[in-house]
């Protein structure tokens, strides 16, 4: 049962978007067949999400896991919830090649990602903020022709493995940039978890200089425990879309000791509490999360999943 909230300046409706697939699944050592991916996208849906990141069209010397980026397309293409639009399946393509294969794959929303640190741009995609930049920019007008929609990734916004401390400025300056050229939603990853509430209204408050709050998503990874923290000062500050992963699955392989996105279990049992709308169906939501967890032989990362599920 969803209660009502009494705080007025939280949103009442929150989008989630579902990184279980693509972000949580990429840096699993065991392969994950396409099967498997395509019955959590499957049990996704069934819960109720609507914005389910499906794949990534890099390369598979560099990302194995998304190998199959092309089966992925095919097989959502038979989906009735990808044929009468009901649900978004967003692929990220970080170069002109990617989103040619996303296209070709049926794609209706595609996500490109700089960093607000330099060092790791460099560690990350070979290159530096200003050339990730100018390398989007054929992809994001390649987009518009097609009309296919761009959303932004912007990633170490609360802290870097190389540098520490990233200045709120220099993450309003990356954002700027991506909303610029046309991205209409920009994502906002704390890829290590160090943040805290009060650094993530700063970085917040930065970016929304140039960027509407309206057109912002956090993405929070849960290393230190603060991501659900983080997510509610978010909340305060106006951003009403959530990245998360089922099952706290992912990672990052370019930030050492980073652990999963904050799990959408957690955040779902959290907005429910609040009286914000989700749409999502929690127990659903569990259940997909216990069947992914089982596949890769290990139980959730989610708190309120392990809960959940030890009253069964």
């Amino acid at each position: 049962m969803v209660m009502v909230s009494d705080n007025p300046a939280l949103p009442t409706h929150v989008k989630i978007v579902e990184m279980g697939p693509r972000d949580g699944l990429q840096n699993e050592k065991q392969p994950v067949s396409t099967e498997v991916k395509l019955e959590l996208i499957r049990r996704l849906i069934d819960a109720g999400e609507k914005h389910i990141e499906a794949t990534a069209f890099v390369s598979p010397k560099w990302v194995p896991q998304m190998a199959d980026h092309h089966e992925i397309m095919a097989a959502l293409k038979s989906f009735p919830e990808a044929q009468d639009g009901s649900v978004w399946f967003p692929v990220l393509t970080p170069n002109l090649k990617g989103f040619e294969g996303a296209l070709a794959g049926g794609a209706k929303e595609v996500a490109v990602f700089a960093a607000a640190s330099e060092s790791f741009s460099q560690k990350n995609i070979n290159c530096s903020i200003a050339e990730s930049i100018e390398r989007f920019k054929p992809v994001i007008e390649a987009a518009k022709a097609q009309g296919v929609k761009v959303r932004g990734y912007v990633s170490c916004v609360l802290g870097c493995p190389f540098e520490g401390n990233i200045a709120p400025e220099k993450v309003a300056e990356v954002a700027k940039a991506l909303y610029d050229l046309g991205c209409y939603e920009v994502s906002l990853g704390d890829t290590i978890g160090v943040g805290t509430p009060n650094k993530a209204r700063a970085m917040i408050a930065a970016v929304a200089e140039y960027v509407p709050t309206s057109k912002l998503a956090c993405h929070f990874h849960d290393t230190y425990g603060q991501a659900l923290a983080n997510i509610y000062a978010c909340l305060e500050l106006g951003v009403a879309t959530i990245d998360s992963s089922v099952a706290g699955l992912g990672g990052c392989p370019y930030a050492p000791g980073a652990t999963g996105n904050v799990a959408t279990e957690d955040v779902v049992y959290m907005l429910n509490g609040l009286g914000i709308e989700t749409g999502i169906d929690l127990t659903k939501l569990v259940d997909a999360g216990a069947y992914i967890s089982e596949q890769l032989g290990r139980r959730p990362v989610s708190r309120a999943a392990n809960a959940l599920l030890a009253k069964k």
